[in-house]
């Protein structure tokens, strides 16, 4: 078990180190490929895009085909899209760029479902700290992303970050390798033959639609803030190397709290850690509007990255309490079109937004979900707390 939560938390941590690239690198050069500075968070857009409409999808079929042939099999789509947009890159066609970004989504959309496959190879009591100990992988994607992309940045005369990209097919080789030495249980004849409650009986579950709700609402605040922080920070005349700092304090505030997530949910409640995140996020978005100096962009990002592990391992973990084994692709990839329908949303329009109503306004605009996503954790616990004596009497 502890082997192939391992393998599966280095194949996150490959992914992530590919994001953590992508993400600030890609709104760079969008905005230098693209004919008006507003389209230059549409590659990432497209990323997500990819992941949205694959997500569903890649569920389904891991439930027929296993999830390491899967993941394999969306490794694909992520080694073809990085070859083409290091070809874009250099012959600028934005175009090409976007298209790329869509391949590498597709992958994104398969990848996503390393912390279900932990789920599925933990026993139940270890089961949100192999959740967590997965999304921990993302903590080395904090240094090598971000590090590769500052060293490999003018590799390739005019084309910055031709060369980076070029480096990630070896990140998603990698991967490729370490899953065939993973050994995740074949989807079970239970799974595949009985029959599921129908789709909207399970979503109308209090557990579930506060998960996949407060699951929404951190992921999207995050990316929404993530996204467009390049944009403010480079409209306040900070640099790049600057960029890259705030990416890699806000990566470490992604996953590096995931070594404990886990034992926390385990001792203290699952909804206590949610709530805690929520709390989180709140501040962050209260340093966020305070200023736009260096010290702001670090401590709000460090932040949004802790309230975001806190809310998201949270959610992840009471979804895997509301389903039955039939029922588990169908749930997860509702689960996760929901969410990351939200995260394409905010991609496609946190560029658009920064450019016209300006960093603060972003801020401002995610603090009432935040603030219902903690009533609604609030609410979740009393309602666990009173089941028992609901029973007893």
């Amino acid at each position: 078990m502890r082997r192939n939560v391992g393998i599966l938390s280095a194949c996150q941590a490959l992914m992530m180190s590919a994001m953590t690239l992508i993400m600030p690198t890609s709104v760079l050069i969008g905005a230098t490929l693209a004919d008006e500075p507003e389209w230059a968070t549409v590659p990432i857009t497209f990323m997500f895009l990819g992941m949205l409409v694959a997500t569903y999808p890649a569920s389904l079929l891991m439930q027929r085909i296993g999830r390491r042939n899967g993941f394999l099999f969306g490794l694909m789509f992520a080694t073809v899209g990085i070859l083409l947009a290091t070809y874009a890159i250099v012959n600028r066609e934005f175009e090409l760029f976007c298209f790329s970004f869509w391949l590498i989504g597709t992958f994104n959309g398969f990848g996503h479902y390393y912390r279900f496959a932990a789920a599925d190879v933990a026993s139940e009591g270890y089961r949100s700290r192999a959740i967590a100990w997965v999304m921990a992988g993302g903590v080395v994607a904090a240094i090598v992303g971000p590090t590769l992309a500052k060293f490999t940045r003018e590799i390739v005369f005019n084309a910055p970050f031709a060369a980076s990209y070029a480096c990630l097919l070896l990140f998603y080789l990698a991967s490729m390798v370490l899953l065939r030495f993973a050994r995740i249980p074949q989807p079970t004849v239970e799974e595949q033959r009985d029959v599921p409650r129908p789709l909207i009986r399970i979503a109308t579950q209090p557990t579930f639609f506060v998960a996949v709700f407060c699951g929404v609402v951190a992921y999207g605040s995050m990316n929404f803030l993530m996204t467009s922080t390049p944009l403010a920070m480079a409209g306040c005349g900070l640099s790049f190397d600057d960029m890259v700092l705030v990416v890699q304090w806000h990566v470490l505030g992604m996953f590096a709290p995931a070594f404990v997530t886990g034992h926390l949910i385990k001792r203290f409640g699952v909804t206590i850690i949610m709530g805690i995140g929520g709390l989180i996020l709140l501040a962050c978005g209260v340093i966020n509007l305070s200023g736009v100096t260096l010290p702001h962009f670090l401590a709000g990002l460090f932040l949004l990255g802790i309230g975001w592990n806190f809310v998201f391992i949270g959610a992840t973990t009471l979804v895997t309490e509301t389903y039955s084994p039939a029922e588990k692709a169908k749930t997860q990839g509702f689960n996760d079109l929901l969410v990351f329908g939200t995260v394409t949303l905010t991609a496609l329009t946190s560029g658009y937004l920064h450019e016209y109503y300006g960093w603060q306004w972003l801020n401002i605009a995610v603090l009432p979900f935040i603030v219902l996503a903690i009533i609604a954790i609030v609410w979740l616990h009393r309602s666990r707390l009173a089941r028992p004596v609901v029973a007893a009497l």
